[in-house]
């Protein structure tokens, strides 16, 4: 997420009540995870384990729960709570705007788009030229859509991702503050839910078309022309490269890429990367033609068993 204006570095130690290291107008363009940081960027750490990822990753301002030596060109944001200044700081500067009408008076909705009864429409929200929303969709703050897309009833895009903190006394919500971006000729099917980025974009690549009853998580990524079918689960910060297609009821975890054109079939657990170009099944997914060999070789060894057995 970047700030309407750029920030000095005396500023956000104010707002958070930090010590920091590096000259007061050190300049600061936003915030954003470790995965999406760049130039001019709070990024945030509270394991010693992230300390080296985090102080050399592109960002350059590491807010950290302990004084160590600032790189150069860097500056540090010193807090006994990394987490909670980080959420901070994105409440700050994108705070929740409650909504007073069903379409908010600064959407923009293109030429040529229908929008049918009891569609709500958030903050902020760009629909583009020609595109069809049906009944009870739901477009959160911030989200933008391209041209010519379709959305069918019951769909909710731009939702919180699913982010927390275990603490003692419960968990804590990463809020965020990121959106979603439908880009052009993208099709989705009823029910399904696409939750907006922490702080980035949760982006859905021109020319998928996406069947009813998928949740797809915080910041991933979907490239162009991918197929993804029914009851399919995507967690947070996923890449799928152009032109993958997963069929029902697969499910992926966080932070696995997908290579183009890859297949996933269908009840597939998909735990690691994938290379492009090839065909995957199983729990944990394994390349299809190497799982059916286990299979067969499993049902020589039970035949062969019970062979011997009736002997």
């Amino acid at each position: 997420m970047k700030f309407p204006t750029t920030q000095k570095l005396i500023d956000i130690a104010n707002l958070i009540n930090a010590k920091y290291i590096g000259p007061n107008d050190f300049p600061v363009e936003g915030i954003n995870e470790i995965h999406v940081v760049e130039e001019g960027d709070i990024v945030f750490v509270d394991h010693p384990k992230y300390y080296d990822k985090a102080l050399q990753s592109a960002a350059t301002i590491v807010l950290i729960n302990k004084e160590v030596e600032c790189p150069e060109g860097k500056a540090l944001l010193i807090s006994d709570d990394p987490f909670r200044d980080f959420v901070k700081i994105g409440q700050h500067f994108k705070p929740f705007q409650p909504s007073t009408q069903p379409i908010a008076s600064n959407a923009i909705i293109g030429e040529g788009t229908h929008i049918q009864p009891n569609v709500f429409i958030g903050n902020n929200v760009k629909i583009g030229k020609n595109c069809l929303i049906h009944a009870n969709v739901s477009l959160g703050d911030d989200t933008i859509i391209g041209d010519h897309v379709i959305i069918h009833s019951g769909t909710s895009i731009g939702a919180d991702g699913f982010y927390y903190k275990t603490r003692e006394t419960g968990f804590d919500k990463l809020k965020s503050v990121g959106n979603v971006v439908i880009e052009d000729d993208v099709e989705i099917g009823a029910n399904c839910t696409i939750d907006r980025g922490v702080t980035a974009s949760t982006i859905i690549g021109a020319g998928s078309k996406l069947d009813n009853l998928i949740q797809i998580g915080h910041d991933t990524i979907i490239g162009k022309k991918c197929l993804i079918a029914s009851q399919v689960g995507i967690a947070g910060c996923v890449i799928l490269e152009d032109q993958v297609t997963l069929w029902g009821q697969v499910g992926i975890k966080n932070g696995v890429r997908i290579g183009k054109k890859a297949v996933v079939m269908a009840q597939s657990g998909v735990s690691h990367d994938l290379e492009s170009e090839k065909s995957y099944f199983g729990s944990p997914a394994e390349e299809a033609k190497k799982h059916y060999k286990h299979l067969a070789a499993t049902r020589m060894m039970v035949r062969d068993h019970l062979k011997n057995k009736n002997k």
